[in-house]
């Protein structure tokens, strides 16, 4: 062991090799020898367990290997043909063309951000959206942070802090990532009460809950699971009219922000943000990259005086959003304010697409794969904490295992290859067949998916049955 350990170069006469010399000039010298240091103190534990020292050509590759894969980008784009519309997992909401052009052209240089351009004065980021979001919700003002979660700890904090909140048991959640609704709260401040009980919650379990320590009753809607069979929860309206009685805020968390009905395209309803304003709500609270379609934002619209109290409060300059996703909103919610939302906004084009036209590109699809793979019935859901248990129907490509061919050529191998493609396709996996659905690949991306589908059947070796 004591020879093998001798048999390790020395950093210097690593970095002395050509091929380290021309990552040097291409890079940094300080990358280069910090990833030689890594690898020869990971090849002297290794050594230590009884293996075999590398030889010199293999840690200089390995060095190389190392240096290009840090000096490149680890977010990058993928093809999502899950089926899953709202991926979390792959970002969430696609965008359109046209909030990626404004998001590209806000990023690219100088622009009025905070300028009044009429008088020359600072102004609010909070203009260029607010008056669209009033507009489309019927809220009196609105004010937009950098995400959902912050948006409702802006308003705890600065509206409950010290107080009591009362929400439905049924409604306590966990928003995703292990963020629970009892964790936002105790962050804010607040105090929450929990009333009724999982599955059923009455008007009366909040009235007998209110003391002089309350400061609002809260509403949390169930945006990612469904309770189903003896429930009972109470209507948003029974509770602005119990607030109302006893001079309480109510405050509404959506969630996924809907402004389209979602039953026209055959899936449940998803309470509208205008139909909590038009409730009366003090403020609502909602997602910019669900249902909206738009790039990560919280969005608070509600009533004007409450919203005054968020914008001044010191957390809001903790929590603001930036001005590439500001510029994104906006576009985003033009294309509601133009009515086009369903033509412009990938969300909603993948929601409402055609049955027919799935079918069209699943044939075709099929046609490129000879004979590997067949057209299946199946569902798309739209994920991304929205709408859970409501599926819309769709056309699925089936690849089913084994095949004739070498090696490893299970279904999970070839799911690995396709991730391993440039760019990545992410696809789904249900008992022993590989199913991709045309729902969430833009038809753009139909010859990139197939050429990634080839070379990734070629890699595994799987040939016709």
């Amino acid at each position: 062991m004591q020879t093998d350990f001798r048999n390790l170069p020395s950093v210097d006469r690593l970095l002395s090799d050509e091929r380290l010399k021309s990552l040097e000039d291409a890079y940094s010298r300080s990358l280069v020898l910090d990833a030689a240091r890594q690898l020869l103190e990971e090849s002297r534990l290794s050594i230590a367990r009884g293996d075999a020292a590398p030889s010199f050509d293999t840690l200089v590759d390995s060095i190389c290997t190392r240096v290009e894969l840090l000096v490149q980008p680890s977010l990058v784009p993928v093809i999502n043909a899950t089926g899953v519309i709202l991926h979390t997992n792959l970002g969430r909401a696609p965008l359109s063309q046209e909030t990626m052009a404004a998001m590209e052209l806000t990023s690219r240089g100088y622009n009025n951000l905070e300028l009044d351009l009429e008088t020359g004065r600072r102004g609010s980021r909070q203009v260029h959206v607010s008056s669209l979001l009033c507009r489309l919700t019927g809220a009196e003002d609105a004010l937009v942070v950098n995400n959902n979660a912050s948006g409702v700890l802006l308003a705890l904090t600065a509206l409950a802090r010290r107080k009591e909140v009362i929400a439905s048991r049924g409604q306590a959640v966990e928003i995703g990532g292990g963020f629970r609704i009892p964790d936002v709260m105790r962050q804010s401040g607040a105090k929450l009460v929990e009333v009724g009980t999982t599955n059923c919650t009455y008007l009366s379990d909040y009235e007998q809950a209110i003391t002089p320590r309350t400061a609002a009753l809260l509403r949390v809607h169930s945006s990612n699971f469904k309770i189903v069979g003896f429930t009972q929860q109470v209507a948003l309206e029974e509770l602005v009219q119990l607030g109302s009685q006893h001079d309480l805020l109510v405050l509404d968390d959506l969630g996924s922000g809907c402004l389209l009905d979602t039953a026209r395209f055959g899936l449940d309803p998803e309470p509208k943000v205008q139909d909590s304003i038009a409730a009366g709500v003090g403020l609502a609270f909602f997602s910019g990259d669900k249902l909206l379609g738009g790039p990560q934002a919280g969005i608070i619209v509600g009533k004007q005086y409450l919203v005054d109290k968020l914008r001044k409060h010191p957390l809001a300059r903790a929590v603001r959003i930036d001005k590439v996703r500001l510029a994104g909103l906006a576009v985003t919610l033009l294309h509601y304010v133009k009515q086009e939302a369903e033509q412009k906004v990938p969300v909603w084009r993948m929601i409402s697409m055609p049955l027919a036209e799935m079918e069209r590109r699943a044939r075709k699809w099929t046609q490129h794969l000879s004979g590997l793979a067949t057209v299946l019935d199946g569902e798309s859901v739209v994920g991304g904490g929205s709408l859970p248990g409501s599926t819309l129907p769709t056309r699925l490509v089936a690849i089913k295992g084994p095949h004739k061919g070498k090696g490893q050529n299970t279904v999970q191998t070839l799911a690995a290859r396709l991730r391993a493609q440039q760019p990545a396709v992410i696809a789904r996996i249900e008992g022993n067949s590989l199913l991709l659905d045309p729902r969430t690949v833009p038809p753009e991306e139909d010859d990139t998916l197939l050429a990634a589908l080839q070379n990734a059947l070629k890699a595994v070796g799987i040939t016709e049955n």
